[in-house]
């Protein structure tokens, strides 16, 4: 296939046989969401630890030995200075020393200790439900896209967003098919619609469905999956941070580069707006502060890679060893794991693209954000001297993670 002259087409009034998906109500989504999330608190819970007296039970943590007791070296082994995932260091939180944190270019950086807060009721609830920090970790995420939109409107207010955004999808379209990078992409969006369109309209209608359901709900439902059965905290850890500095990459991006979605570009370039005439835009996309020309990076793919190279991953096809931890896999899961990490990210692909909310590049630019940001996801530990004070000023300890903890106990060997 030749290079187009131009990526604008006759305009067509198209055809749109198929009815319109059901609706749904505008409170299931958030309902669906706090299910899963309420859900995985509850699963990963300390069974025989009670808020309302001292645990006395296999659960017992370091934070729970009294000063001057003896400590095992498994719990002297347990702890990091340098990880975010360990509460204390058993010896200083059992003197209430202040913490030690290693900050940028080797300093260290003194905290408050608030191991003499884990008997508080708050601090106890914390560690009955250690899940409920990963949930303040996503709200934060969720405050911070909200944003994206009221600032990025503010920095573009003297030319107009939605002219600035247009005009970069147009230029996006152009470097994919008119410039000398066109050989990286030998289909063009409007192909991949156009084909749905033509004798495919009721599976162009089950993806701009999954395009609006599966984003947050199939996102929180990973990580909430992944902290139950991943082989330990750090690993967890890294695909959190790795998905987290994606975001935040991402944030940056529709802030400065506001670019407008395929479907929503003048009839001329060939693309239709099916979401509208599905009426499936997701109550998560929707609303004054949702930021509706941000295509570039598209984090939908974003996400879906990540998930899918940490289901590739988990597979331990790849690996010579298992994680200190983790559980044998017999072959069926090894090879289920591989395909659905593998079949995700090209099934949100296809997802992106057919429904044009957004353009094979910006599947390009997120796929780059997270090999960046799992190659940096460390810098997330910055923050940890202001996580300290933040607790100091709670009152509360920070729990100990209850990671794979429930799934051992069940004797996962997937």
């Amino acid at each position: 296939m030749g290079k187009p002259d131009t990526i604008t087409y006759p305009v067509e009034d198209p055809v749109w046989n198929s009815k319109p998906a059901w609706v749904l109500p505008g409170w299931a989504e958030p309902v669906m969401v706090a299910s899963i999330l309420f859900g995985a608190m509850y699963m990963t819970r300390r069974r025989d630890y009670s808020v309302f007296r001292q645990s006395r039970n296999r659960h017992k943590t370091i934070l729970d030995d009294e000063p001057g007791s003896d400590l095992s070296s498994d719990s002297l082994l347990h702890y990091d200075s340098e990880n975010e995932d360990d509460a204390q260091d058993p010896i200083a939180a059992s003197k209430h020393m202040p913490k030690q944190r290693k900050c940028c270019f080797g300093f260290v950086v003194q905290t408050p200790n608030t191991s003499r807060f884990k008997n508080n009721f708050h601090s106890r609830i914390l560690q009955k439900f250690p899940f409920l920090i990963e949930m303040f970790y996503w709200i934060i995420n969720y405050a911070f896209y909200r944003m994206t939109a009221i600032t990025s409107q503010r920095i573009f207010a003297k030319t107009g967003i939605w002219n600035v955004a247009q005009a970069h999808g147009i230029k996006v379209l152009e470097v994919e098919h008119l410039s000398w990078l066109s050989f990286l992409f030998p289909v063009q969006e409007r192909q991949v619609q156009q084909w749905f369109m033509r004798g495919h309209q009721d599976a162009l209608t089950f993806l701009n469905k999954a395009y609006a359901l599966i984003h947050i709900p199939g996102t929180v439902g990973f990580i909430c999956w992944y902290y139950y059965i991943a082989p330990s905290h750090p690993t967890f850890a890294v695909a959190r941070r790795t998905m987290t500095l994606t975001n935040f990459l991402a944030f940056l991006t529709f802030i400065f580069y506001p670019c407008m979605p395929p479907r929503l570009l003048p009839k001329e370039y060939g693309f239709l707006d099916t979401v509208r005439h599905d009426d499936a835009e997701s109550v998560w996309m929707s609303g004054k502060y949702v930021n509706s020309l941000a295509a570039m990076p598209s984090m939908h793919f974003g996400y879906a890679f990540c998930i899918g190279l940490t289901l590739v991953y988990h597979s331990g096809l790849f690996r010579r060893t298992l994680e200190r931890g983790e559980m044998r896999k017999g072959p069926f899961w090894k090879l289920f794991y591989l395909f659905v990490g593998l079949a995700y990210p090209v099934f949100i692909l296809t997802v992106i693209v057919a429904t044009a909310n957004h353009y094979i590049m910006d599947a390009l630019v997120s796929a780059c954000y997270v090999f960046i940001a799992y190659s940096c996801n460390k810098i997330f530990y910055v923050f940890l001297p202001l996580e300290d004070w933040f607790l100091w000023l709670l009152r509360a300890e920070k729990p100990i993670p209850s990671t794979g903890e429930r799934f051992r106990e069940y004797g996962g060997r997937i």
